[in-house]
């Protein structure tokens, strides 16, 4: 639109109007306009007006507006400009009350048609503008289990109408595997942390344990026996010993939720409750959009999660979104990934950030930056130092300072100078602290939007 904008301040260099108009069409009208120039300061309105149909048809071809022929030129240059003809000055060209030009112009049936389709172009524009201004579309990005998902399932319980029976229902399966899963991953994980049972004879429950999962029974209710085993093998000394641990191996953050609630998750009667479903972790595959409404404005929101081995392929696909909520696991500064036991998480993640803040196709997109998995961070930022991610951290071991210096981590990565990062530490699986967040974020997004629209 700039560009354009700049176009139609060139002097009008030709010997008339109707050279130039004759057998216009649509596909050279981007040729026609940078001959156009404002002469005089007192006709900046008519310019603007002028600017808005050049941005609406040059630049936003997908918009609903009409389309731009020879009379319409016609019609705005001789209805809203000055011209230079060859030799003349403008300087005395004034406007007749119909609003035509009297230097050799005179007013037509034509030009007044083409005025009057003019002001309904405006009116479009305006329309389509405010239309586009309500439409928000949000990205979701971030490194595997970040809570991007997590997000998505609290936008349906804040903004829709949460889960129904058949949702609590079908997640119920997802809370048994996510539950064995997690014991199992902590039992395999104990020879090679050289950790041993408290007591001996939990080998005969980790077996049965095993056993389940080899026949691949992990989904379904837990049995009596399989239930008492599990509660034993839960609270051994050796195995809490290696749960400790976890940084050193992969387990899921909802492990200890689950596992500490044995005797409810394997009552006979048990349905998951919404914090249940929240806690669940199932790995995204493909793109899911959801679509919700809040404070008037149509949301959709996507989730690429899983996607990002061919990031390249696609990430052109979103360039005309809003804005975008980039995820990072505060807590994970002291973990490796799963696909590659060598790199640091978070270090993974502000290389990610950097690719996607500094991206040519969000040169102009908001960046939302969720530093999640606050109440993990504040639980282990006590026991593991920071120096584990950032060796030249030399702050206290404390959630404020240690939180400030992720951030300003991150903040580094933006090499735009007009580019502003907003930064909130979320917690996903807390529907209080995510309602208060996208909130005060969507204020954030409807001025940018307004703005980028030029209504703002």
């Amino acid at each position: 639109v700039a560009q354009h904008r700049a176009n139609v301040r060139l002097w009008w260099t030709r010997s008339s109007l109707k050279e130039h108009t004759a057998g216009l069409s649509n596909a050279n009208i981007p040729l026609f306009f940078p001959k156009l120039e404002c002469i005089d300061n007192a006709n900046q309105s008519h310019l603007h007006r002028l600017e808005a149909v050049v941005a609406a048809k040059c630049v936003r071809p997908g918009a609903s507006l009409r389309s731009i022929g020879a009379a319409d030129v016609r019609g705005l240059c001789g209805g809203w400009l000055y011209f230079r003809q060859r030799g003349g000055s403008p300087a005395g060209a004034t406007f007749c009350k119909e609003g035509t030009c009297r230097m050799g112009c005179t007013s037509s049936a034509e030009e007044r048609a083409a005025l009057a389709r003019s002001k309904q172009i405006e009116k479009n524009l305006k329309e389509d503008g405010i239309q586009a201004a309500k439409d928000i579309k949000l990205l979701l990005l971030g490194a595997g289990e970040s809570g991007k998902s997590t997000i998505v399932k609290q936008m349906k319980i804040i903004h829709e109408s949460g889960f129904t029976p058949e949702d609590h229902k079908q997640y119920r399966p997802v809370v048994y595997s996510n539950t064995i899963q997690s014991l199992v991953a902590i039992l395999r994980s104990m020879p090679n942390l050289g950790i041993s049972y408290g007591n001996n004879e939990r080998e005969i429950d980790g077996k049965m344990v095993f056993d389940v999962i080899q026949r691949m029974e992990d989904t379904e209710p837990f049995s009596e026996e399989l239930l008492a085993a599990m509660k034993r093998l839960w609270t051994d000394s050796g195995v809490q010993e290696c749960f400790g641990r976890s940084n050193e191996y992969q387990l899921n953050d909802s492990a200890k939720y689950f596992l500490d609630d044995l005797d409810r998750l394997g009552a006979k009667d048990y349905q998951p409750t919404e914090q249940d479903i929240l806690r669940t972790r199932v790995k995204t595959t493909g793109i899911v959009e959801v679509h919700f409404s809040f404070k008037n404005l149509n949301f959709k929101l996507f989730d690429v999660g899983g996607q990002r081995s061919e990031r390249k392929k696609w990430i052109h696909c979103f360039e005309d979104v809003t804005a975008i909520i980039f995820c990072v696991a505060m807590s994970e500064y002291d973990q490796v990934l799963h696909e590659d036991e060598t790199t640091n998480r978070m270090q993974e993640s502000l290389k990610l950030f950097d690719s996607i803040c500094n991206n040519k196709w969000f040169t102009d997109t908001s960046i939302i930056l969720f530093l999640n998995k606050k109440d993990l961070f504040e639980d282990k930022i006590r026991k593991s130092p920071l120096t584990i991610c950032f060796p030249e951290y030399a702050g206290a071991q404390e959630y404020g300072e240690a939180a400030a210096y992720i951030q300003a981590q991150f903040e580094a990565k933006n090499k735009s100078t007009t580019k502003e990062i907003y930064c909130h530490m979320t917690c996903a699986t807390d529907t209080h602290n995510i309602q208060f967040v996208f909130d005060a974020v969507t204020d954030v997004i409807i001025a940018n939007n307004l703005r980028n629209c030029g209504l703002y």
